[in-house]
């Protein structure tokens, strides 16, 4: 799948082996004992990693379109129904700082299982819900999971891949996986639902989850960080309180609006937590997420561009659909395989942006996909009413994601690249933590602009509108991203404790 300078790695059952945590330097332990190794493709590595970022990305979106199925059948109120998307959103976003953290202490590939088995516990817990309280429960328990396995996702794959060209091509199969999760949401959504029941949408991720569970206990290493330090209890609360409180407002800006108490407190009461949470690491001396760390550039700058990039792209395939759906008429399966084109050319970015990193650099490849993203959604802003499939559907989704698939590459490999092995999980949650609270500020805010575009109207034309400048509104989101990149992030990476 990835070509790489060598076609095995070695792995082994001690936690400090210099595979796994410490690379280019001798294990303190190995001088007492040479650990037991075995040879691991590294496409199996990868190809294990990558599947537990899909099942992950691609939860987040492929209840939308069983959500009817599932109010007929559960008798659920408007307002659960909502629920089932933020119960999952809110828990992945509020705990992923946490999962990224207790991989690099107590093992990668431990958190990857505890993870990855707890997202599959609750798939069939919410497959096999009675009532809505038990739905929205097991949403929240795979939220949870999705939190503690997806940062392992990326840390183990960057361990396992030397860092450059090699490692640039494997977090481009990483990124175009993520990316082709959520666009296959709605398609995979929609087929198993019209084919089989909406309960299948949660229920297929079991013998999934299960493949993978044996996948990762056969070919993944352990690997961690210094065994001496300890996890920040207090930090972790608060950080963990404070990002779900504020994913919580955000959710609300949707059914609120943004001036309403029941939004403005959530939202208050996040920001202070997050405040507190920032002052105990600058005071503990073991801190969840040392401070320090936003001093290395690479990392501030290319997270700060990935939350602008998330709010500016996530709401995307929700817009998308809507269009499709309600102004075009297509059926719920319909509107999926319409949107195929577009999933497969963020793909083809993904994996296109390591052949030009080391020939223009990861800043300027970033540059460049932000740039042609925003032209795709300037293309789609001008969407009509009776729009052909070609010309307001097709070409301007494939030319979103061909830009996207170009960004989200280079971005996640110079966040991960500028910082210390010891914070390989930490950098790779908040990587996770940074498009995911990016995406969920800007679909709030992008709501609002279109609901207000369109003046209380649900008429064809009012949709449409509202549609095209929600997509005109994600354009500028996306260049002031440019301006991010530009003026934050240096030439040359600069390697971290600088």
């Amino acid at each position: 799948m990835v070509q790489t300078p060598s076609t095995t790695y070695s792995s082994s059952s001690s936690p400090s082996s210099p595979s796994s945590s410490s690379p280019g330097g001798p294990s303190p332990s190995g001088a007492a004992r040479a650990p037991r190794k075995r040879s691991v493709p590294v496409w199996a590595v990868l190809l294990t990693a990558c599947a537990g970022q899909f099942l992950v990305v691609l939860d987040v979106s492929v209840v939308n379109t069983a959500l009817p199925s599932m109010r007929s059948d559960l008798g659920m109120s408007a307002v659960g129904l909502q629920w089932v998307v933020n119960a999952y959103s809110i828990a992945f976003a509020g705990f992923m700082l946490l999962g990224g953290r207790a991989g690099d202490l107590f093992g990668r590939k431990r958190m990857f299982l505890v993870g990855l088995g707890l997202f599959t516990a609750a798939s069939l817990g919410g497959g096999l819900a009675q009532a809505e309280w038990q739905l929205l429960v097991a949403r929240a328990v795979q939220g949870l999971g999705a939190a503690v396995l997806a940062p392992s996702t990326l840390t183990i794959l960057t361990s396992a891949v030397p860092e450059g060209a090699a490692r640039a091509r494997a977090i481009g199969v990483w990124s175009a996986v993520g990316a082709g999760g959520g666009a296959a949401g709605g398609l995979v959504g929609g087929v198993l639902t019209d084919l089989l029941s909406w309960r299948w949408v949660l229920l297929i991720n079991v013998p999934v989850g299960a493949l993978v569970i044996v996948a990762g206990l056969a070919w993944l290493t352990e690997s961690r960080a210094d065994r001496t330090r300890r996890l920040d209890v207090p930090g972790a609360v608060l950080v963990t309180a404070g990002l779900a409180t504020l994913a919580y407002g955000i959710v609300q800006t949707e059914e609120k609006g943004w001036t309403a108490a029941a939004t403005l407190v959530p939202l208050a009461a996040g920001l202070a937590l997050l405040a507190a949470f920032l002052v105990v690491e600058a005071r503990t001396k073991m801190p969840l997420m040392p401070l320090k760390l936003f001093k290395v550039r690479t990392v501030s700058a290319a997270n700060a561009a990935m939350f602008v990039c998330g709010a500016g792209m996530f709401a995307m395939w929700m817009f998308m659909t809507l269009y499709t759906q309600n102004v075009l008429g297509y059926s719920p399966l319909k509107a999926g395989v319409a949107l195929m084109p577009s999933s497969l050319t963020v793909v083809i970015g993904s994996m296109l942006a390591p052949r030009l990193m080391p020939v223009v650099g990861a800043k300027n490849v970033s540059v460049l996909g932000i740039v042609v993203a925003a032209a795709g959604f300037g293309w789609q802003s001008t969407m009509t009413v009776d729009g052909a499939y070609v010309t307001s559907i097709l070409l301007p989704g494939m030319v979103m994601m061909l830009g996207a698939g170009l960004a989200t590459t280079p971005l996640a490999s110079l966040a991960t690249s500028g910082a210390r092995a010891d914070d390989a999980g930490l950098v790779s949650g908040l990587v996770n933590t940074s498009r995911t609270m990016g995406g969920a500020l800007g679909l709030a805010v992008l709501s609002t602009v279109a609901a207000a575009q369109m003046h209380g109207s649900s008429s064809p034309q009012a949709l449409t509108d509202g549609y095209a400048m929600a997509f005109r509104t994600s354009g500028c989101i996306l260049l002031a991203g440019v301006v991010v990149l530009l003026v934050w992030m240096p030439r040359r990476r600069v390697p971290a404790g600088d």
